[in-house]
């Protein structure tokens, strides 16, 4: 197999805030090839949008990268800063934020915000202003919308737009961060068939966030699944969605409603932890049905059980 163009390592982020530390992201290791779209998946809160931000070194304050670290391209991102920092956002790993409205300038053509990226990053105004043309074209617009101001465009475009300022600079990965968000369902496959395209065509790895494991099982080659911050299940989508092994996929792939089926989707019972006081051992053994003594008071390593195929659970970790 070829080298892998992201490899995040140990990956730890805290919020420090007045009510306690927020134990956002602990541990969190998981590679993408060229090509690859690798799915993060869990219920709300449960880190994946935090460890999205963090392999652009964007997280908020009063987050912090606690230690770990983000490869891409042979560059750590985390250990970047000012202007080398400013130069591999773009270039090197880009970003699809949720809302294409708040993220757009409202009182600026969209072409001229794609085109200041550019600008921002050395490339010449004649060839910037024809890749600006490109771009647009390559997400499926024509030329003239990069005239029109976000207001003049619906959802839809508004996204393509997004995606179209994210791959300006054809960056190594693109992070996609619940990418369908308040769009209606046509134009949520018009939106994923886009980014199938530009990953077949490019290479770019895509990293995407969403609380969606259908979505995940129809669209990515790999799936992380998160839990209270931590990753419990990665692998090859086949292996994690064939053969789930962390009772928290299982329960998860059990929630989702089944056409064939004549069984009621089954919810998770409990609520996910609170992050500040997260509970002792495996942080799902307050829900799990199959918890025994050690997972409440050892948190289990993560484990390759099949090739390319890991899990962060008791049932399968040596004690």
């Amino acid at each position: 197999m070829s080298e892998p163009v992201l490899v995040v390592e140990n990956l730890t982020v805290y919020y420090y805030t007045l009510k306690g530390i927020v134990r956002a992201v602990e541990e969190a290791s998981l590679k993408a090839y060229k090509g690859d779209m690798v799915a993060l998946v869990g219920e709300s809160g449960s880190g994946k949008s935090t460890l999205g931000y963090s392999l652009l070194n964007l997280v908020p304050p009063p987050g912090r990268v606690v230690k770990g670290r983000v490869i891409v391209g042979g560059v750590d991102i985390l250990s970047l800063r000012g202007d080398e920092l400013r130069r591999a956002r773009g270039s090197l790993v880009s970003m699809i934020f949720q809302d294409p409205f708040t993220t757009l300038d409202p009182v600026r053509r969209v072409g001229d915000q794609i085109l200041e990226v550019l600008l921002e990053h050395g490339v010449p105004l004649e060839e910037a202003k024809e890749r600006v043309v490109e771009v647009v074209k390559a997400v499926g617009l024509s030329e003239r919308m990069a005239k029109a101001y976000p207001h003049q465009l619906s959802g839809g475009q508004r996204q393509r737009i997004s995606i179209a300022a994210a791959i300006a600079l054809k960056p190594r990965v693109l992070v996609a961060d619940e990418p369908t968000t308040a769009l209606d369902v046509i134009v949520q496959k018009q939106i994923m068939d886009l980014l199938d395209e530009i990953r077949k065509t490019t290479g770019m790895a895509i990293i995407l966030i969403t609380h969606d494991i259908a979505l995940a099982a129809e669209r990515a080659s790999r799936i992380a699944v998160m839990y209270a911050g931590r990753i419990v299940e990665y692998g090859p989508k086949s292996k994690v969605i064939e053969n789930p092994l962390h009772p928290y996929t299982r329960a998860l792939l059990q929630s989702v409603p089944d056409i064939s089926s004549s069984e009621w989707p089954k919810p998770i019972p409990g609520m996910p932890p609170d992050l500040r006081k997260p509970p002792s051992g495996c942080r799902f053994h307050p829900r799990c049905p199959l918890a025994m003594k050690v997972c409440r008071e050892e948190n289990p390593g993560m484990v390759e059980v099949e090739p390319e195929h890991y899990v962060s659970c008791w049932l399968y970790a040596r004690r």
